[in-house]
């Protein structure tokens, strides 16, 4: 075997064992109105905060769109905390911790309307 395989054998392999050890989770985020419906194409930014596992050289940060269902897939990530953050016209931000811990989460998300905009200069107050 030449060297140049044996490295590319051996860096596979090291890989193959990270990627075993790692317990990974399938997530799905569904936004709903505040009446239960499904919202269409609200943006989703997920990021990765924090894991009890050494994860180097690993995408931390997804965005994303929901479909006509309201869901929002996001590839295998691992567990850990993670922060979610919805932004969709019409409704309040959303931004939360979570901790995944399960091999596959689907986490629902009701969004709050917006709230009356307030004013210093407002004198009826």
């Amino acid at each position: 075997m030449t060297r140049r395989s044996l490295l590319v054998s051996s860096a596979l392999l090291t890989a193959l064992a990270f990627a075993a050890k790692t317990p990974m989770t399938q997530l799905s985020i569904r936004v709903l109105t505040p009446g239960g419906k499904p919202l269409d194409r609200a943006s989703v930014i997920v990021k990765f905060v924090s894991t009890d596992i050494k994860v180097k050289k690993m995408r931390t940060t997804w965005e994303t769109k929901t479909d006509q269902e309201g869901y929002s897939r996001i590839p295998s990530i691992p567990q850990g905390k993670i922060q979610i953050q919805i932004i969709a016209s019409g409704y309040q931000t959303f931004g939360q911790l979570f901790d995944v811990t399960e091999e596959e989460k689907t986490i629902e998300i009701r969004l709050n309307p917006p709230q009356a905009q307030y004013s210093a200069h407002d004198k009826d107050k």
